[in-house]
């Protein structure tokens, strides 16, 4: 086999593995019938997300701004929000490393939050 061949066979490998375990999670869902609200929504991030993400969005020391066009809906829809908190996330666009599992936030308290980040992205033009 080509030396320039075993390093594309090896990512391919990981990769299909990495797309295995991925399909062995299931992704979060908000009850039926809710209705996501962003009031709601700010007072939860506050509380679960803001120490990292910042009061207004734009990110810490510790953790990205959310007011970026990388977590537009078209790539980083909201499923990857209920992913993100019940399974963490590993550090893939920034340098703050992954992120933690976020415990005792619920599928209807991330759908609220989703909620507050997405209207305040439409507020400064992130569709």
């Amino acid at each position: 086999m080509s030396p320039l061949l075993r390093p594309l066979i090896g990512l391919l490998v990981a990769t299909g593995i990495v797309s295995v375990q991925a399909q062995n999670l299931t992704v979060p869902t908000p009850s039926a019938g809710l209705m996501p609200n962003a009031t709601q929504g700010k007072r939860l991030f506050e509380k679960n997300c803001a120490a990292c993400h910042g009061q207004n969005l734009r990110g810490t020391e510790q953790g990205p701004p959310l007011l970026d066009r990388i977590y537009e809906p078209s790539h980083h829809g909201d499923a990857s929000f209920q992913m993100a908190v019940r399974y963490g996330a590993r550090a893939h666009h920034w340098r703050f490393g992954d992120m933690k599992p976020v415990p005792g936030v619920s599928a209807d308290e991330v759908a609220h939050i989703t909620a507050y980040v997405r209207q305040q992205q439409r507020a400064v033009g992130i569709n």
